[in-house]
């Protein structure tokens, strides 16, 4: 995935930098996946949900980073047309611990269910919390528990396999 600013995101010109980049270099779109925090999303929803349709149009996937964090989440959720939620690192990090946590991790992945949305869990640091994500029915989840973070450069070390940054928890 890559992360967008909200800048990027009410730049006119980064639509047409994404589209000339694709044919210089023949990405395949299907394979990219866009993210943006919802913070920078409902900062202008409007223009969000413009970009996202706009590159959506050509073959390009979305997350919603961060869900949950902000004060009006669900509001939000319904007018940007993403196809995937990230359920907040904060919620999962102490989901075994706290039932308050645990119930908003559970809120987010059944909604983003509902909505036709696939769902991924942030801050998987341990087999226990990657055991209950796959128990609720989470899509994804990323963390330490999956792999610690690499770069990815694949055109310098061709050889070398890359970090799994998300693994699916049920077929």
């Amino acid at each position: 995935m890559n992360n967008l600013s909200g800048t990027t995101i009410g730049d006119s010109e980064f639509l047409q930098f994404v589209r000339e980049q694709q044919l210089v270099f023949g990405i395949d779109r299907h394979t990219i996946c866009f993210e943006i925090t919802e913070t920078a999303a409902i900062a202008n929803l409007a223009k969000a949900k413009t970009f996202i349709q706009e590159l959506k149009g050509c073959g390009y996937r979305f997350a919603l980073d961060d869900f949950g964090a902000g004060m009006s989440s669900f509001s939000y959720l319904k007018h940007l047309p993403v196809d995937f939620i990230k359920i907040d690192g904060s919620f999962v990090s102490d989901m075994l611990n706290s039932p308050t946590d645990h119930a908003m991790v559970e809120a987010i992945n059944k909604i983003g269910h509902l909505m036709g949305k696939k769902t991924i869990a942030e801050f998987a640091a341990n087999e226990q919390i990657i055991a209950r994500l796959a128990e609720m029915g989470v899509d994804f989840a990323q963390g330490y528990g999956i792999g610690k973070p690499q770069p990815f450069i694949p055109w310098i070390d061709a050889e070398r396999p890359l970090a799994t940054c998300a693994r699916i928890l049920h077929a």
